[in-house]
């Protein structure tokens, strides 16, 4: 097994190549001075099983370019096959045309992989499970809620309710809520816009309650703000707790998140975080890519670590 690393998240990359036991392998990336990629393999990968860890962040467009090139770089260098590990799948929210006219976004992606060269794919957390539906390679996607539940454990908070921020992530909400043997509620929300959210009613009791605003990515942190006044109009305890996989924190959000007053803010690695503030927890996702990475390599089943 070879695992290379775009330039998207150096510190995933080392952090992973720790737990794996392993040395990053050797690749050129750069770009030329038009502003195109350009990707070489400095060591063989002939007939060699090549794992490539790359993330969406802030500059998707750049970080999927470079991802398509190392693809098939790989496959034009003979590597036996090609495992994309991509912790945060780039333009995942536009997975279907809800408004006319609407590009499907996200299937582009999963086609230009496939076409690069991907013959498998490692994710975690996709916006929604249909994604899968697009790729005709395997897809392993796995679920945080297994890092945040053993972070929530240890807290042990009494009375705690897990909130989906929308109808949309209840599902999420609900297998972590399990896991906690915590209660679940559900917010009703619209979204007049883009980057805008309007929350109408809360689903469940949370009067008094502990509440863990549960989601798969934080961007502008507008969804997480107002719900947050949400649950505190309906009585719900002071002391709110937001978590989320991708914390892509882009324009607003990390001075909402100050303003907010959230009792704490609990996000993983897999996108770089730039900047911090109190409150903020950012737990590592290397442990799990890599043990999933030695079941596939050892030829043993993930299922129980989808289960989990």
């Amino acid at each position: 097994m070879h695992l290379f690393a775009g330039s998207s998240h150096p510190a995933l990359a080392a952090a992973l190549a720790k737990e794996l036991g392993v040395e990053l392998g050797r690749i050129t990336l750069k770009k030329f001075s038009c502003g195109e990629h350009y990707v070489r393999f400095e060591e063989s990968v002939r007939g060699k099983d090549v794992y490539l860890l790359q993330t969406g962040t802030r500059n998707p467009n750049e970080d999927v370019m470079e991802l398509f090139l190392m693809c098939q770089a790989a496959k034009l260098s003979f590597a036996r096959s090609v495992h994309v590990v991509l912790p945060h799948f780039p333009y995942a929210r536009q997975d279907r045309v809800a408004e006319p006219r609407e590009a499907i976004s996200a299937k582009i992606v999963a086609h230009l992989l496939e076409e690069a060269g991907a013959d498998h794919l490692i994710v975690l957390d996709l916006h929604s499970d249909q994604i899968q539906g697009f790729f005709k390679v395997p897809v392993d996607a796995l679920a945080g809620r297994t890092i945040f539940a053993e972070y929530f454990r240890s807290k042990k908070l009494p009375d705690p309710v897990v909130v989906a921020p929308d109808v949309g992530g209840a599902k999420r909400a609900k297998k972590l809520a399990d896991i906690l043997d915590a209660d679940l509620a559900i917010l009703h929300k619209s979204r007049p816009e883009h980057h805008r959210t309007e929350m109408h009613e809360v689903v469940g009791d949370i009067k008094g309650k502990t509440c863990i605003l549960f989601d798969d990515i934080i961007d502008t942190a507008g969804t997480l703000i107002a719900a947050k006044e949400a649950l505190l109009e309906r009585g719900a305890n002071a002391d709110i707790y937001a978590a989320a996989t991708h914390a892509v924190f882009s324009g607003p959000a990390l001075e909402r998140l100050q303003k907010a007053n959230f009792k704490e803010v609990i996000v993983t690695d897999s996108i770089p975080i730039q900047a911090t503030f109190p409150g903020l927890t950012v737990l590592p996702i290397a442990p799990l890519l890599a043990t999933v990475i030695r079941h596939i390599e050892s030829g043993q089943s993930v299922t129980e670590i989808y289960k989990n």
